[in-house]
């Protein structure tokens, strides 16, 4: 990765899957600083807060969080003039292909299902963060939206 340091979003109900994804991070050696917020409506918040000078370079988003899913979350995020462009990775135990479209038309910038391996969810992440940098942060046709470990 050509940048110094990219500073990654997870928004994640789920305190393990946080735990797994900094881990894998930190075994991955990539330049990167992570926060975490644990459900939709803490995310708007942090990105409210943020909006003008400290926005996240990728967010990646679990779509099953309580208070506001991932879903109405990036809804929001594409409604609002300064985070349209705000890259966007869904991060999600679901491979449904109706939630994969409906991602994919409403801005996602790549979609994740989150595996159950430690060495795969490394992989997979690895990978996200390679081709983001590799394709300048532009979205992918359809059929490479979806990554895999």
């Amino acid at each position: 990765m050509n940048k110094q340091i990219y500073n990654l979003l997870l928004a994640d109900d789920d305190e393990d899957d946080c735990i797994f994804f900094r881990e894998a991070l930190d075994e991955l050696s990539f330049p990167v600083t992570l926060v975490t917020v644990n459900d939709g409506v803490e995310l708007m918040d942090f990105l409210d807060v943020n909006i003008s000078d400290n926005l996240p370079d990728i967010l990646f988003l679990d779509l099953n969080m309580p208070r506001k899913n991932g879903y109405e979350c990036l809804t929001e995020i594409k409604a609002i003039q300064e985070l349209k462009r705000l890259p966007v990775v869904i991060f999600s135990t679901s491979l449904d292909t109706e939630i994969v479209n409906r991602m994919y038309d409403n801005g996602a910038l790549y979609y994740i299902r989150k595996p159950g391996d430690f060495s795969k969810l490394k992989q997979v992440i690895g990978n996200a963060l390679k081709v983001i940098e590799e394709n300048n942060f532009k979205k992918p046709e359809r059929e490479n939206f979806v990554l895999q470990p």
